[in-house]
C-alpha cells in the first residue's frame, strides 16, 4: 500500500468519452495494489491523522471490495463518494509465455496471431518496434509518443494523453536511471503508430500511458504492440506482474490472468462546495449512463462511440508525417 500523497485530483464531467470540463479537488491520495491480494473490505473509514491545510479529504484507489458499495452516502460530516467500481485486471508474469498462451482458447490465440501476422505483412514481412529503458532514450521516446498522442481520442476527448512537459520527461529519465521504467513504440516504416509507457514499482510493470494513431485502427496496432510487449516481459524474467490499473475494458480482461473487484472511494469534508461538486458529478454520471443505455436500446451506441473515437478525430492524412517512410531519428537508433 502506498503512502499518502497530497494531490489536486481532477473531477471530470464526461458524457461517454467526451470530457466537458473538470474541477480540481485537493485530497490525500493512496493506492492499494490489487496484486497484493489483500482481503476485500467495506467502506474505508476517515483516517484520524490531521489533514494538511487546504486538503478536503481522502481518496482511496483500488480498494478491494466483496460487494459493490453505495455510490453516495454521508456520516458524521463526511461525504462518502464511490465514482468507480470495476474489475481490476493484471497478469502474473512469474511463469512462462508458453504457459500464459495456454490460458487463451484456440480461437483467441488464432485471432491474436492473425492480427500480428497481418500487420507484419503490411510492414513488408517483419514488424519494427522498440523498447526504451535508459535515461538517454526517454526524450526520443516522448518526442515520438507525442506525435501519436495528439491524434488519439484519449487526448482529444479525455484530456489524458501522454504529458508534454519537461518535468514529466525528467521524471521518466530519473526512473530509467534506476531501471524503473519500460516504454515501447510500434512503427510503420519510420512512422510511430502506437506507444506504451510503463513505470515499474517493486517489480510490477504499470500499464501507464498508451495510444495509437486512429488511422491504424483497422490494423489493431494497440493489440499487436501489447502482445509483443507481454511476450518480451515474460522473456525478461525480471518482473512479477503487469498491472492494467483501474478501470475495465474487454481488452484488459482478455489479456489478464487475474482480476479483482475494486473501487475508488472519496471521503471528503461536507461543505457547500464539496456537496455541489460531488452531487453534480454523480448526476452527470447517471445522465451519461442513461444516454448510453438509450443508445444501446436503439443499437447506435457502438457506432457513435467508434465515430467519436476514430471517425471525426482521425484525419486521413497527417501533415506531421514525414515525406519519407523512414525518419532520420529512427535511422540513427534502429536496431
Amino acid at each position: 500500500m502506498e503512502a499518502w500523497r497530497s494531490r489536486a485530483v481532477p473531477i471530470r464531467f464526461q458524457l461517454s468519452d467526451w470530457t466537458l470540463f473538470s474541477v480540481p479537488l485537493r485530497v490525500q491520495e493512496q493506492a492499494v495494489r490489487a496484486i497484493d491480494e489483500l482481503p476485500p473490505r467495506g467502506m474505508p473509514e476517515f483516517p484520524s491523522t490531521p489533514l494538511p491545510e487546504g486538503t478536503q479529504g481522502y481518496l482511496f484507489r483500488s480498494v478491494p471490495i466483496a460487494t459493490d458499495l453505495p455510490r453516495l452516502s454521508s456520516r458524521d460530516g463526511i461525504l462518502r463518494y464511490v465514482p468507480l467500481q470495476y474489475q481490476h485486471s493484471y497478469i502474473d508474469l512469474r511463469t512462462t509465455f508458453e504457459l500464459y498462451q495456454k490460458r487463451f482458447s484456440a480461437k483467441s490465440r488464432s485471432t491474436i496471431t492473425r492480427k500480428v501476422r497481418r500487420y507484419a505483412d503490411h510492414c513488408g514481412g517483419s514488424i519494427l518496434w522498440r523498447t526504451y529503458k535508459t535515461p538517454g532514450e526517454m526524450r526520443e521516446f516522448f518526442r515520438l509518443a507525442r506525435l501519436v498522442s495528439k491524434r488519439t481520442y484519449q487526448e482529444r476527448l479525455l484530456a489524458a494523453g501522454v504529458p508534454d512537459s519537461e518535468e514529466f520527461v525528467a521524471r521518466a529519465e530519473a526512473l530509467a536511471a534506476n531501471e524503473r521504467v519500460r516504454a515501447y513504440m510500434l512503427f510503420d516504416g519510420g512512422w510511430p503508430v502506437s506507444f506504451m509507457y510503463c513505470p515499474v514499482e517493486d517489480g510490477v510493470v504499470i500499464y501507464g500511458y498508451l495510444g495509437f494513431d486512429p488511422d491504424y485502427f483497422h490494423w489493431s496496432v494497440g493489440t499487436v504492440l501489447l502482445w509483443l510487449v507481454i511476450e518480451q516481459l515474460f522473456a525478461e524474467g525480471r518482473f512479477t506482474h503487469f498491472d492494467f490499473t483501474e478501470g475495465q475494458s474487454e481488452q484488459k480482461r482478455r489479456f489478464a490472468t487475474h482480476e479483482r473487484r475494486c473501487a475508488n472511494v472519496f471521503l471528503v469534508k461536507r461543505s457547500a462546495r464539496n456537496t455541489t461538486l460531488i452531487v453534480s458529478h454523480l448526476m452527470m454520471d447517471h445522465c451519461s449512463h442513461w444516454l448510453g443505455s438509450t443508445l444501446d436500446r436503439v443499437g447506435a451506441r457502438r457506432r457513435i462511440k467508434r465515430l467519436l473515437r476514430f471517425g471525426m478525430l482521425a484525419r486521413r492524412t497527417n501533415p506531421d508525417r514525414p515525406a519519407s517512410d523512414m525518419s532520420p531519428a529512427l535511422e540513427r537508433h534502429e536496431h
